[in-house]
């Protein structure tokens, strides 16, 4: 089958269907359990058949991880997706990281030594792990780690991107999608316009912006 020359792409028509589809999978896929509920209820779909797969567990993990309380998050992943984090080295680095770094925020850089060196270091065999271990020992040499050149390690934006992998990987870990269909959309109509840049030059659409979308 061909594809849709992406020139086209503005002249589809969306049905109110793939609205509601779209809009339930975002609910579903960030755990939105009762807004989901409601939508079904207002809208009368049927319930999808992955509905209510371990969402509960799965919303507490996102929470704890977003919340900088890792371990609750590692030891429940490892109840609700046995052998994931064994799997995914990276996943697992990165939620150890946030509990050592919320032990740094605490000023409790005797236990966040500790932890680094029983939990962390072990991961210095692997190269690509070195920098990011040395950016977090080197957390421990500020008074005001949140001044530090790493600050950035502390951000609530550093949690949410731990976070929201996280979340793929138990939904992926399930057989499930691991982007929601809404997410999806964006990504092809960022492709779209950025195609469009460069086939119109002068005449095309500006990039898109989801910011600018919402504010339009």
């Amino acid at each position: 089958m061909m594809e849709l020359d992406p020139r086209q792409y503005e002249h589809v028509a969306i049905s109110d269907a793939d609205v509601r589809n779209i809009v339930l999978s975002y609910l579903i896929h960030n755990c939105f359990k009762e807004t989901a509920d409601a939508f079904l209820t207002s809208t009368g779909m049927k319930h999808p058949v992955d509905y209510l797969v371990d969402m509960d567990k799965r919303k507490s993990i996102f929470h704890f991880a977003l919340e900088g309380n890792a371990l609750e998050a590692i030891e429940l992943t490892q109840q609700l997706a046995p052998n994931l984090l064994e799997a995914n080295m990276d996943l697992h680095f990165d939620l150890l990281s946030l509990h050592f770094i919320d032990l740094v925020r605490s000023r409790k850089c005797k236990e966040a030594l500790e932890f680094g060196q029983k939990s962390l270091t072990p991961f210095g065999k692997v190269q690509k792990y070195v920098t990011k271990l040395e950016e977090f020992i080197a957390l421990l040499a500020y008074e005001e780690p949140e001044r530090s050149p790493m600050f950035q390690l502390l951000s609530p934006e550093y949690r949410q991107n731990i976070a929201d992998s996280l979340n793929r990987a138990i939904l992926a870990h399930a057989k499930l999608p691991a982007y929601s269909s809404l997410e999806k959309l964006i990504q092809q109509i960022t492709v779209v316009r950025e195609y469009l840049q460069q086939e119109l030059a002068k005449d095309a659409p500006p990039p898109f912006s989801l910011k600018a979308f919402l504010n339009s």
